[in-house]
């Protein structure tokens, strides 16, 4: 068995992960966030929430704007900066490193961050043990048995090591979730990348410089324009999460409270 990257390793991966190219997002995706983060309301106490692994910030700023104080953790010096500079309360830090308070946080959120990591059983029992008992965990993390792994295998854009050293199926999700002494609430698996997947089944390759995060976000802009092609795209994600084959799994999951 190979072993995995150190801390230390992936740390100096993600230190020049980001750039000018990759330090914003588009506009419809600061809507589709902040129409998340109004579901959090319902587990709103203290009104602070963490975003772990925070990158260009725009979930914090979606969680300002919906009234939240926002805080974060980030390993990329550039991400921190431009956090800070924006008026966050971030640290450059691992989410252990961070030394939160016990029951501090009523959500914390981790965008893309599982699959990262060499030890997500650990990350997710911190998260948990800075959650407030009840509190909300919402993550997402790629789809280890969605349509784009079944048909590309070991081919599919996602399987990147160093970058990612991790694909979960739900079955596995649900076990570590339960493992870190979390309850799912509900787990769907939404999204699939066509383009991908039709030069696969043309018998290519994707093609060089193929940059799966910008295909997603054209192909997600196009669906975001019109009320009917949201409506398209809503029903396409029921299906897929109704069949377990979309390529990201989307979590709800609360902290169990402790006794």
């Amino acid at each position: 068995m190979r072993e995995l990257p150190r801390t230390e390793v992936l740390h100096s991966v993600y230190d020049t992960y980001y750039d000018d190219s990759n330090l914003s997002a588009p506009e419809f995706v600061m809507k589709r966030l902040e129409e998340i983060i109004a579901t959090f309301a319902p587990y709103r106490t203290t009104g602070r929430l963490l975003d772990v692994g925070f990158g260009a910030g725009t979930l914090l700023e979606a969680a300002r704007r919906g009234g939240w104080t926002a805080h974060g953790v980030e390993v990329s010096e550039r991400a921190v900066e431009q956090a800070r500079s924006r008026g966050f309360d971030v640290q450059r830090a691992s989410l252990a490193d961070a030394q939160y308070p016990d029951a501090h946080f009523d959500v914390v959120t981790a965008v893309e961050v599982l699959e990262h990591v060499t030890d997500p059983l650990a990350l997710l029992a911190e998260i948990a043990r800075v959650l407030r008992p009840g509190g909300l965990l919402w993550a997402t993390t790629p789809h280890a048995r969605g349509l784009s792994a079944r048909l590309l295998g070991n081919a599919w854009t996602v399987v990147v090591p160093p970058d990612h050293i991790q694909l979960f199926s739900l079955r596995g999700i649900r076990t570590l979730l339960a493992r870190a002494a979390f309850h799912p609430r509900r787990i769907d698996t939404h999204g699939i990348n066509p383009h991908e997947i039709l030069q696969h089944l043309r018998g290519r390759k994707a093609p060089a410089g193929f940059d799966r995060v910008t295909s997603s976000y054209e192909l997600n802009a196009f669906f975001s324009e019109r009320p009917s092609r949201r409506a398209i795209k809503s029903a396409a994600n029921a299906t897929l999460s109704a069949l377990r084959l979309g390529d990201s799994l989307k979590i709800y999951a609360t902290s169990r409270v402790r006794g």
